[in-house]
């Protein structure tokens, strides 16, 4: 079967077609979108991520300036449609066509359009990561990483999850220096997450033998969810170094 293809009104009206206002107002209060939260000021329509997912799926092969009007949006779940397209396009794309996806992702994160949590994970990993994975090139995310901004320190730590699952811990080594030291809960809580998973995918003795260095100097929160596999005895023998 061939690629629909399709225009962002197409998107967009079908995300509007699945709109449920009560759903938008609880959304809105999750993604702290009130004045002073962390998702300030976004907007909500109130739609499903596997809603989202299945409008992207239907809309596979739209072109890269179509998904860049979605990144345009207002609404929430029309950029983050736009994002899931955005890494369908880059998963088949050629090496040329997967630098102008890349392009084109750079350029909505500096717009402000990957601008919560669920943004920059449904993302930072399939798209950025697995791109400066493809290069064997760190620098991307070590870039990210240094930002004082939320969301783009919270992309350079995710795109090392790309690595991660090739089994390679090397991206989050470069990255942890730029981060261990930030308190901010949504970035403790992605370091945590990469360490953990470094020692799932990776290794269980990079994980420990980071923690043995580091953990003293850790948040809570990010040491939490480092530990979070590993027996109770070591849970316990690593958050007692706090």
């Amino acid at each position: 079967m061939a690629d629909a293809g399709g225009s962002a009104e197409d998107v967009i009206a079908a995300v509007d077609a699945l709109a449920d206002p009560e759903r938008a107002t609880s959304m809105a209060s999750y993604f702290q979108a009130h004045p002073g939260g962390y998702g300030g000021g976004d907007e909500f329509l109130g739609v499903r991520v596997p809603q989202l997912r299945a409008i992207a799926k239907r809309f596979r092969g739209i072109s890269r300036g179509e998904v860049r009007t979605l990144f345009t949006s207002r609404y929430h779940e029309v950029r983050l449609a736009g994002l899931f397209c955005a890494r369908d396009g880059f998963d088949r794309a050629d090496a040329a066509e997967a630098d102008l996806w890349v392009a084109d992702y750079l350029a909505a994160v500096a717009a402000g359009a990957v601008n919560n949590w669920d943004l920059v994970d449904s993302s930072a990993d399939p798209i950025l990561g697995e791109w400066s994975w493809q290069r064997g090139d760190v620098d991307v995310l070590v870039d990210f990483a240094a930002r004082d901004d939320l969301w783009e320190k919270r992309i350079g730590i995710i795109g090392t999850f790309a690595w991660i699952k090739h089994a390679d811990a090397q991206a989050l080594a470069a990255v942890a220096p730029l981060v261990i030291d930030d308190r901010r809960p949504l970035i403790q809580k992605a370091f945590g997450w990469m360490l953990r998973e470094t020692g799932k995918r990776v290794d269980a003795t990079a994980l420990t033998s980071y923690l043995d260095d580091h953990a003293a100097h850790m948040g809570r929160t990010a040491l939490g969810y480092a530990v979070e596999h590993l027996d109770p005895e070591a849970r316990a023998h690593y958050r007692s170094l706090r």
